[in-house]
C-alpha cells in the first residue's frame, strides 16, 4: 500500500502523522511511504531524516494526497484539503467528527474511508489511541491555567502552590478520566487545593485510594458543579463521551458566580466543549473572556509540545495503522473488532452511531455496509 503524511495546515499545529522511526516500520512491512517536504520540521524531523528512513519526498499535499491509499495525519482535515480527498482512499487521524458536521458531510460525499484514533478501542474499553493526548493536554491544561492565573495575562494573581503563609489556588477538575487524572497529578504536585467531580462512584473511589486527602471527590450534580467552581481558581473541563458531543457541564450563569479574573481551561472542545461559553480558540491567540472569565479554550492543546506529543501519538497509532495497511481496512475490522468502532465514516455511509445523533443523519452500521 502506499501510505503518506503531509504537513498539518491547523493553525497553530506542529505535530506530523509519522516519524522517521514510523516510516521505518511501514517499509519493513512492505508499503511505500511518501511525505510532503517539511511536514516533520514542526516537531524537529528534516526530510533528510525521512529519506534516510526509506520514505520518498513529495513537493506538495496535493502530490502526496494524489499518490497514496492511505493518508495518515494527525488533525482532521480542513476545508482546503476537501477536495484532495478521494473514493476509496483511507483517511487515518483525529476527526472528532460529532464537532465538525462540514467535515462529516465532505467525508461522505467524497466516499472516503475515514478512520478515527479516538474511537478506535482496546479490549479493556479504552480509547489507547486517543490516552496519550489526553494525557498532554490533561498536564498542559494545569501548567496553561498557571500562567493565565498570573496578574500580567489578565488573571487574578494567584499563585496555585500558595506561598508560605499565604492559601493554595483552588482547582476544579470536572471529569476523572485520562485527562482528568493527568490534571490531577500536576495540580497535587504543585501543592493546589483539588476538587474532583464525576458521575461515576467507582472512578471516585479509585481516585481517592489513589491520591487520598490531596484531593477532594464530589459526585457531579449542577448543584456541586456550582459550589465548587464559586471558589475555584482554575477550572479544568476533562469530560469525555466517546465519539459524542460533550455535555455543557456549566452554564453561563454558573459562571457568573467565579470570581473575576479566574481561569476555565476546556480541553473538551475538540468535542464542542462542556462550558457553555466555550469557543474554540488557537495558539496564537487562545484566550478571552467571557463574564469575567478567562477561557483557554485551544483545540490542540498537544501541538504547543509538538515533538513530545508526536512521538507519545506515533508510538500509540503505529501498529493500527500498519495493520489497516498489511490487511486493508476491510480485512483489518474482520480481525480486530477493536478497529471496527474507529470506522466513521465508510464509502458514504456514517458508520458512528454517536455522530449520527449529533446531527439527526442517518446512520449504517459497518457491518452492514461490508456484509459477511
Amino acid at each position: 500500500m502506499k501510505v503518506g503524511t503531509v504537513t498539518e495546515i491547523k493553525q497553530g499545529e506542529f505535530r506530523v502523522g509519522l516519524t522517521p522511526g514510523s516510516v521505518v516500520e511501514y517499509i519493513r512491512n512492505g508499503h511505500a511511504v511518501y511525505v510532503q517536504a517539511g511536514a516533520g520540521n514542526g516537531s524537529g524531523f528534516s526530510d533528510g531524516e525521512y529519506t534516510a528512513a526509506g520514505a520518498q519526498i513529495l513537493p506538495t499535499a496535493e502530490a502526496v494526497w494524489e499518490t497514496c491509499d492511505m493518508i495518515v495525519k494527525v488533525k482532521e482535515p480542513l476545508a482546503v484539503e476537501y477536495p484532495l480527498m478521494r473514493e476509496g482512499q483511507i483517511i487515518y487521524t483525529y476527526l472528532h467528527l460529532a464537532a465538525d458536521r462540514d467535515l462529516t458531510e465532505a467525508l461522505l460525499a467524497r466516499k472516503c474511508k475515514a478512520v478515527a484514533y479516538e474511537t478506535i478501542r482496546d479490549h479493556a474499553g479504552g480509547l489507547p489511541l486517543l490516552r496519550p493526548m489526553s494525557e498532554i493536554a490533561g498536564k498542559l491544561s494545569i501548567q496553561t491555567g498557571a500562567r493565565c492565573l498570573e496578574k500580567h495575562m489578565g488573571g487574578r494573581g494567584v499563585l496555585l502552590g500558595g506561598a508560605v503563609g499565604v492559601p493554595s489556588g483552588n482547582i476544579v477538575v470536572i471529569g476523572g478520566g485520562v485527562v482528568g487524572t493527568a490534571a490531577m497529578k500536576m495540580a497535587v504536585g504543585l501543592g493546589a487545593n483539588v476538587t474532583i467531580l464525576d458521575t461515576s462512584v467507582d472512578r471516585l473511589t479509585y481516585l481517592d485510594d489513589i491520591f487520598g486527602n490531596r484531593i477532594q471527590t464530589l459526585y457531579s450534580t449542577s448543584a456541586n458543579i456550582q459550589t465548587a467552581i464559586a471558589q475555584a481558581d482554575l477550572v479544568i473541563g476533562a469530560v469525555l463521551i466517546p465519539g459524542a458531543a460533550a455535555p455543557k457541564l456549566v452554564k453561563r450563569a454558573q459562571l457568573k458566580t467565579m470570581r473575576e479574573g479566574s481561569v476555565v481551561v476546556d480541553v473538551a472542545v475538540d468535542q464542542g466543549g462542556c462550558f457553555e461559553t466555550t469557543r474554540r480558540t488557537y495558539h496564537d491567540a487562545p484566550t478571552y473572556v467571557e463574564e469575567g472569565i478567562i477561557h483557554y479554550c485551544v483545540a490542540n492543546m498537544p501541538g504547543a509540545v509538538s515533538r513530545t506529543s508526536t512521538f507519545a501519538l506515533t508510538n500509540a497509532t503505529l501498529l493500527p495503522g500498519v495493520k489497516i495497511a498489511n490487511m486493508g481496512l476491510e480485512a483489518a475490522v474482520r480481525a480486530d473488532a477493536n478497529l471496527l468502532p474507529g470506522v466513521n465514516c465508510y464509502a458514504g455511509h456514517l458508520t458512528c452511531e454517536e455522530v449520527a445523533v449529533a446531527f439527526g443523519m442517518g446512520y449504517t452500521p459497518l457491518g452492514d455496509v461490508l456484509g459477511g
